[in-house]
């Protein structure tokens, strides 16, 4: 029995689609490197922001202690 593409699960999508390297120079690379960690550091902000609104809605729902 073969599989087919379609039967198989979606492949997850890429964010973020990485440019070829060789043509850079080191000036262009080191400012890519300050992009990414930019990028990087406004995604753990936004992670925070999640984690702290799914801590307060843990507390909101949870169940009256001792019932």
């Amino acid at each position: 029995m073969t599989i087919s593409e379609e039967d198989l699960p979606p492949k997850p999508k890429k964010l973020l689609e990485p440019p070829v390297l060789d043509p850079l120079g080191v000036e262009e690379l080191t400012r890519y490197i300050g992009e990414l960690e930019t990028e990087i550091a406004r995604v753990r902000e936004a992670i925070s922001g999640k984690k702290a609104h799914a801590a307060a809605a843990a507390l909101f729902f949870k169940p009256p202690s001792g019932a």
